[in-house]
């Protein structure tokens, strides 16, 4: 497994690197127990398990899908990452 710092740029960075790869092992590492995603249609999941499972059934759906990162705005503990997502 790769190591990474421990700053909200480097963490930022990691789970990009994971959802390129679609490493889902990786991704969940990433998280803590309580982690919460809000899509752009303010659906919410909560919790690791739960993240681990929604991130491989997307990555089933969504064989291709990557993220490329155009801008970065670091400001620990927030880190803004304008790009592109892409997926057929």
């Amino acid at each position: 497994m790769e190591s990474i710092g421990s700053s909200a740029e480097s963490i930022a960075h990691a789970f990009v690197r994971a959802i390129n790869r679609q490493d889902v092992n990786r991704l969940t590492a990433l998280m803590s127990p309580s982690h919460r995603f809000i899509d752009s249609l303010s659906n919410v999941v909560e919790g690791r398990d739960k993240m681990r499972e929604s991130w491989a059934a997307y990555f089933r759906m969504v064989p291709d899908y990557s993220v490329a990162i155009e801008e970065l705005y670091p400001s620990d503990p927030v880190v803004i990452l304008l790009g592109v997502a892409e997926g057929t």
